[in-house]
């Protein structure tokens, strides 16, 4: 009772000043204190930790977060999108290759016993997969999900890829990765006999047994003739059905195996979709319809496009571009984290969203000096006028690009192309009046000046697109108007001009023709698209198409706030995708103290103080030398910086006439010096791995040679 109540009386209640006093949040230290500084109760005085200091940095934090939130959900929702879109691409191919899974199963089991050919019995039945790739890792995970696919539909499948057919391993590699997924278990010798007990067992016989090689023309040519022979005896006990993927053209196998193996190989074709139309469909449903919210502006989108074509055409590096893209617009802009707000439901996220659009407003009044004439203007009407026209603009691209399909138009061609800002300030600026008188205007001219207005450079696809429908005949101008009518809904004064060309036109035995007797005088001679004895339907039709592009395809970057959604900074997305990397090392070394945050070491200018890491320490003593770094002198001088003596300690020194005390001090000298050498050691590794260095040489063992210079 004694002990306890004298500790209890020896704590300090909470109240106490002591308390409040030595109540300091935990703090993260960076870098090495600086010897001056010392734990005195002065120093202590000077941590503000109030609440008033806080609110900035928790407001900076609760933005960081909101903007992170908003990141994850505009990309889960694009990622989703192209995975959906890909997947719908596959899903007809994937249905006639398991149509013919089954047909080939039901040939080779009907057969009769014992088989009257044994070289029509031992040939395998094998569907070449063109996939018109020069990369595999696009088609990577189309495989996977036809595996899954015939999995479902009650195959046995195993995937095999061109490790499996490596000649270090052989035939035997191939089978360990068959048995391994049929049986799920692994084999000390593995046989074919354990496939065939397997396949023979109740619940396994009965179904077609698949395999499918991802990509033939990277496999081993000897390795896989073995493999494909091996099937071909075994074919009457296990009925193995063959999918190999090429790459390049379907005269790949003859290329690759013997003529004795090809003719074990009973082949049909198929073909996935080409590069350019899965990346046709992509930027449909990512980037012009916008699924997400998320835009870029036209030079990023050029940016892309070159990108995905010096790639060999791989969807992949596209994919990745744009994820790298989408991070450096919610790592830069302030205004962000607003379109994961746009995204969300307003009845769930009601209260959340008016926070968020005032924390938007304060942004716009204090931090964005361009749009400080235009912040009296709500962010909540900015933010609706945004989505009205980004949908209209992606209404109008659309029915472009249902034009140009005739005339195999790339939608990312004309996806660059109706981004420029300066073909909308062009044709803006040759009508100066109102949408609606304008529109009336053009509609009733005789003639379509839209190519005529675009320059040589600027606007070529769209005016292909012109040209493409003058030319169309009349039943796939009636097509493409019907497409247009469904494009337009969301779009009432083209929507209501749309109707009126088809009004003008009769379908009649698959042909269509102009019809002029269900339109009254009345209605003909008050409408602005009546005929002319000077003009056709066709005509009519590219003047619509010049309307659309005038009043109402309006770039993302000529729209109020297009901050919010749209990335424009192309320079970031370049340096991070083909960046000099050896130059941001050396950056990142010589100013560590800008991603630390530290004033000590930002004040020493190039002077190497002890604070700084060792590595760079290391790195500035190394700009003092020339192609050679000799590494005694190297080590020296960063043992001369690493050790700074301390006058507490040499005072010690003296004083001290116990020689066990000497001993004592000369064992830690020794052990910080083994220390230091550790360090110089690990630092001259790191820059070894980064590059920057190359390590000594059988010629000259006592120096490095330096690899880059200067930035």
């Amino acid at each position: 009772m004694a002990h306890s109540s004298a500790s209890a009386g020896d704590s300090p209640s909470p109240s106490s000043p002591d308390t409040t006093q030595n109540n300091l949040q935990h703090f993260f230290v960076l870098h090495k204190a600086s010897e001056k500084l010392t734990c005195s109760g002065k120093a202590r005085k000077r941590l503000d930790l109030s609440p008033t200091k806080l609110k900035p940095e928790k407001k900076e934090w609760d933005e960081r977060c909101l903007r992170m939130e908003a990141f994850q959900l505009v990309w889960s929702g694009i990622d989703s999108t192209i995975k959906d879109v890909l997947r719908n691409m596959n899903a007809r191919v994937f249905n006639d290759i398991h149509s013919w899974v089954r047909d080939s199963f039901n040939t080779n089991t009907i057969k009769p016993f014992p088989p009257p050919s044994p070289i029509v019995t031992h040939q395998l039945f094998t569907a070449l997969l063109l996939t018109k790739n020069m990369e595999f890792v696009d088609d990577f995970l189309t495989f996977q999900e036809l595996g899954l696919f015939l999995k479902s539909h009650g195959c046995h499948v195993a995937n095999l890829s061109s490790f499996d057919f490596s000649p270090k391993n052989g035939i035997a590699g191939c089978l360990t990765s068959l048995l391994r997924q049929f049986l799920m278990r692994t084999f000390d010798a593995a046989d074919m006999s354990i496939l065939a007990s397997w396949y023979s067992q109740q619940g396994n016989y009965g179904s077609p047994v698949v395999v499918i090689i991802n990509d033939m023309e990277r496999c081993c040519g000897p390795v896989m003739s073995d493999f494909i022979l091996m099937l071909s005896e075994w074919i009457v006990k296990i009925p193995v059905i063959l999918i190999m993927g090429v790459a390049t053209t379907l005269d790949a196998p003859s290329n690759i195996l013997p003529s004795n193996v090809l003719k074990k190989l009973r082949p049909c074709k198929f073909t996935l979709g080409s590069p350019a139309e899965r990346m046709d469909a992509v930027v449909e449903a990512a980037l012009v319809r916008q699924c997400s919210g998320f835009a870029v502006g036209q030079k990023v989108a050029i940016f892309l496009r070159n990108y995905f074509l010096n790639q060999d055409g791989t969807l992949t590096s596209f994919f990745r571009a744009l994820k790298i893209a989408c991070v450096q617009h919610f790592s830069t802009e302030p205004l962000s984290f607003m379109l994961g707000q746009l995204l969300a439901k307003e009845d769930s996220k009601g209260f959340q969203s008016e926070k968020v659009v005032k924390g938007a407003s304060e942004i716009l009044l204090h931090s964005r000096d361009q749009m400080a004439e235009q912040t009296d203007i709500p962010i909540a009407h900015c933010l609706t006028e945004l989505k009205r026209l980004q949908m209209v603009w992606s209404s109008i691209v659309l029915c472009l690009y249902e034009a140009g399909k005739c005339g195999k138009i790339q939608l990312l061609d004309l996806f660059c192309e109706a981004l420029d800002p300066d073909i909308y300030t062009s044709l803006a600026s040759d009508n100066p009046t109102g949408i609606g008188e304008s529109l009336a205007t053009s509609l009733s001219s005789d003639h379509c000046m839209l190519v005529q207005d675009l320059s040589f450079q600027k606007g070529q696809t769209i005016c292909q697109v012109v040209r493409k429908v003058r030319d169309l005949p009349a039943a796939l101008l009636c097509q493409l108007l019907k497409s247009w009518e469904v494009l337009t809904v969301d779009v009432p004064e083209i929507h209501d001009k749309v109707k009126e060309l088809q009004a003008l036109l009769k379908f009649e035995g698959g042909s269509c023709k102009p019809d002029f007797t269900g339109i009254s005088r009345r209605h003909t001679s008050h409408s602005p698209l009546k005929i002319g004895k000077s003009q056709s339907i066709n005509g009519k039709a590219a003047i619509l198409v010049d309307c659309m592009v005038r009043h109402f395809m309006r770039p993302i970057e000529c729209i109020q706030c297009h901050e919010i959604v749209c990335f424009r900074n192309v320079e970031k997305l370049q340096s991070a995708l083909i960046g000099d990397s050896r130059k941001r090392i050396q950056v990142d070394l010589l100013e560590f103290h800008k991603i630390l945050r530290c004033s000590c070491c930002s004040r020493s200018g190039n002077i190497p103080l002890s604070s700084m890491p060792d590595t760079s320490i290391v790195y500035t003593l190394a700009q003092e030398h020339g192609d050679l770094i000799n590494l005694h002198d190297w080590f020296q001088s960063f043992k001369s910086i690493a050790s700074q003596p301390r006058r507490k300690g040499e005072c010690m020194l003296k004083q001290s006439p116990v020689p066990k005390r000497r001993k004592e001090v000369n064992e830690s000298e020794n052990k910080s010096e083994a220390s230091i050498q550790a360090r110089f050691c690990r630092a001259i590794t790191e820059l070894q791995i980064t590059g920057l260095i190359r390590m000594p040489s059988k010629k000259r063992r006592d120096s490095v040679q330096r690899v880059a210079f200067g930035l």
